[in-house]
């Protein structure tokens, strides 16, 4: 039985992973209350304003939940403010704003500047065959790595694709694009993950 990832319907670009990953004819549906996220055996978590999904991920009662799930293995996908909530220290957020911490990261909201600095390049991924196009709008930028953490691709030095366990993150928007090897490596993650649950 092949897993459902569910993508968290908040706020921001959430239906965009969905498209992606039904292209690829993986199950894929929004998470939006605990009860979704029940029903669903990874998550992605989009791109969208991080301190607005922080308040909703709170008032809906997901962050805890979300936050017990990740603590048995649950593989999450964080691309621009999925990243921001996956990391361990934000800078220039909120004094009220949540992370999870479950990437080592010290990530820095907005980065690489405003919309009108959103810029797109070729990078270079580990694993794949050619260039990968990153989508850059309004993204975080990551200072510090820990040891744990793979970096797996990086735009003038600085780390843009990570992983750590069963999470990854990306400063730059995959969804945006055409191109579904980094959805299609998520879900390899998720499938080769030991905590995945046939009978969920």
């Amino acid at each position: 039985m092949d897993p459902t990832i569910g993508v968290l319907g908040l706020q921001g670009a959430f239906r965009a992973h969905i498209h992606a990953l039904t292209d690829l004819g993986v199950a894929a549906r929004d998470v939006r209350t605990p009860a979704h996220l029940d029903s669903v055996d990874a998550l992605v978590m989009p791109g969208g304003e991080s301190t607005t999904m922080s308040r909703l991920l709170t008032s809906s009662g997901l962050f805890d939940q979300i936050k017990a799930r990740a603590s048995e293995g649950m593989p999450i996908f964080g691309t621009c403010a999925g990243m921001i909530l996956l990391a361990t220290e934000v800078l220039d957020g909120r004094p009220d704003q949540r992370s999870f911490g479950l990437i080592d990261l010290t990530v820095r909201r907005n980065g690489y500047g405003r919309q009108l600095e959103s810029f797109e390049t070729e990078l270079d991924v580990t694993g794949l065959d050619g260039p990968f196009h990153g989508v850059f709008i309004r993204a975080p930028l990551v200072e510090a790595v820990g040891d744990a953490v793979e970096v797996l691709a990086a735009h003038d030095g600085d780390p843009v694709l990570v992983r750590q366990g069963p999470f990854m993150a990306a400063s730059f928007h995959p969804e945006l694009t055409a191109d579904p090897r980094l959805h299609e490596r998520f879900v390899d993650l998720v499938r080769s993950d030991n905590t995945f649950d046939t009978e969920r």
